[in-house]
């Protein structure tokens, strides 16, 4: 174990679970502590970014916020794979569809995530190696979610990780859709990176927040608390584990 508490997480070692369920705002780890797990204690609240351990059907589970874009999700996921132990961080993330006919509050389980990032470089990833999740944690939320979710589209493929929100290339979003892109988002290449730098596991379970091809779109309340089917299944998933 290395030296404790990071610049980041105001924890000790054991306050943290092997397995870790992060989604990006603070709001939502608040909710899913308070919602989902049976005495939850808050371990971290360092900037704001709030971090919980509980019971959850038996299984002591975190849930900790990971922030908005790569360079957040990377020093989170870095200081948790290594300086405390953790084994699986299973990111529950909005996504932005960028084919026609997925809708608002479908789940996609994310297989590669590709990044235009300058972070892909230098930590070994390019064109021809895309950044993947773990197979184990992939297959066992693939089962799972035809259980759980029956009446929710579930899908499966790969994503594009961008550095930006709003892009000044106008025509990126069609050709990402045109070559097969499922999604955007802005954390789950820099996850699967670290993931890989310390060969842990890790998985992006999203729900689509909104449709950049027809426009559609949820609330922001919804996105914070209206996200239950994808939850429960990471939750699920986190007994499994």
């Amino acid at each position: 174990m290395k030296n404790y508490p990071t610049a980041h997480i105001n924890a000790k070692p054991g306050d943290i679970a092997k397995t870790i369920i992060m989604p990006g705002d603070p709001l939502r780890a608040q909710y899913i502590a308070e919602t989902f797990l049976d005495d939850a204690k808050l371990f971290n609240n360092v900037r704001g970014v709030q971090g919980y351990t509980g019971k959850y059907k038996g299984h002591t589970v975190s849930v900790m916020a990971h922030g908005m874009g790569m360079p957040s999700m990377a020093l989170y996921a870095h200081e948790l794979y290594d300086v405390y132990g953790v084994k699986n961080i299973i990111r529950i993330g909005t996504l932005g569809a960028l084919q026609k006919e997925i809708k608002t509050m479908d789940i996609v389980l994310v297989s590669k995530a590709a990044t235009d990032s300058a972070m892909a470089w230098p930590m070994g990833f390019n064109d021809r190696n895309t950044p993947s999740a773990s197979k184990a944690l992939l297959e066992k939320a693939r089962v799972l979610s035809r259980t759980l979710n029956p009446d929710t589209t579930v899908r499966e493929g790969k994503i594009m990780t961008s550095d930006f929100f709003y892009h000044p290339n106008a025509g990126i979003n069609q050709k990402l859709s045109d070559d097969g892109f499922l999604a955007l988002d802005m954390e789950t290449a820099a996850l699967y990176m670290e993931a890989a730098r310390f060969n842990r596991n890790a998985l992006c379970i999203g729900t689509v927040s909104n449709n950049i091809i027809t426009g559609e779109e949820l609330s922001s309340m919804i996105r914070v608390t209206g996200v239950t089917n994808m939850i429960t299944l990471a939750l699920e998933l986190a007994t499994t584990l």
